[in-house]
């Protein structure tokens, strides 16, 4: 399981934004994204770097992960 902590997240549209990026990368990964703590947790077949710039290039800042 990888953790990101990310900033700028708001509502239900971030929420589908960020676990959509994730899913293109491993369409099978398990992501739960928190949005009050900008918690985002994904499992699977994933490189954390990779994960990293996806939910950046949606327009979201990782702080840490």
């Amino acid at each position: 399981m990888q953790r990101f902590t990310v900033e700028g997240m708001t509502c239900a549209h971030c929420k589908r934004a960020v676990s959509e990026a994730i899913k293109r990368l491993d369409p099978d990964a398990q992501v739960r994204v928190d949005l009050g703590s900008g918690l985002v947790e994904a499992d699977g077949r994933l490189d954390a770097a990779e994960v990293r710039k996806a939910i950046e290039e949606e327009g979201y800042r990782v702080v840490s992960g």
